[in-house]
């Protein structure tokens, strides 16, 4: 199984659009998801036109400021937990990275957010792309596509999470090594 990750769009403050590179950088995969800072569930619907979305919200989505965000998308949840091909997967929008919260702060985290013991967390909110394992979790933030490390608008990153007989793996992709597709902002 071939799963998008995707976070922090930002649109239409980044940019009126997705970059067509995430488009061609999720050819073939099962399923996205999105860690949240949609915007506009627009974004959402452009997904879909490549595989089912499950998404969490972001604390940009329906914040002052920003275009009215839906609280009945079914897509859409604070937390959400899947279990693909016999993991649990959750996706939130902010998770504590190891290291820079106490432990007893990530584990209560984590069990006030989600009703079982996760194997994968995808999370975005920082911008930046990271992968971390922790105490058997793998943790995936693929960055922002539109934001990378909250620059100004410019190609970031998403990542694919690949499952095979219950083994996870990810690549992070650089959107601006897509070399097919226009220019974008």
């Amino acid at each position: 199984m071939k799963i998008g990750l995707i976070s922090d769009t930002h649109i239409p403050e980044a940019g009126k659009e997705l970059p067509p590179q995430v488009y061609l950088a999720f050819q073939g995969v099962d399923l996205i998801l999105h860690a949240g800072d949609m915007h506009i569930t627009e974004v959402l619907d452009w997904l879909e036109s490549i595989a089912p979305v499950v998404a969490a919200q972001g604390n940009g989505d329906g914040s002052s400021g920003r275009p009215p965000f839906p609280d009945d998308d079914p897509r859409v949840k604070y937390a959400q937990t899947l279990d693909l091909q016999g993991l649990k997967v959750g996706v939130i929008h902010w998770y504590p990275v190891p290291g820079e919260m106490p432990e007893s702060f990530a584990k209560n985290f984590q069990a006030r957010h989600f009703t079982e013991p996760l194997d994968i967390v995808v999370c975005g909110d920082t911008h930046v792309a990271r992968v971390d394992q922790h105490e058997g979790v793998l943790m995936i933030n693929p960055g922002s596509p539109t934001l990378p490390n909250n620059s100004m608008p410019r190609l970031g990153t998403v990542a694919i999470l690949t499952i095979e007989q219950g083994s996870p793996s990810v690549e992070m992709i650089n959107l601006s090594d897509i070399e097919e597709g226009p220019e974008w902002p």
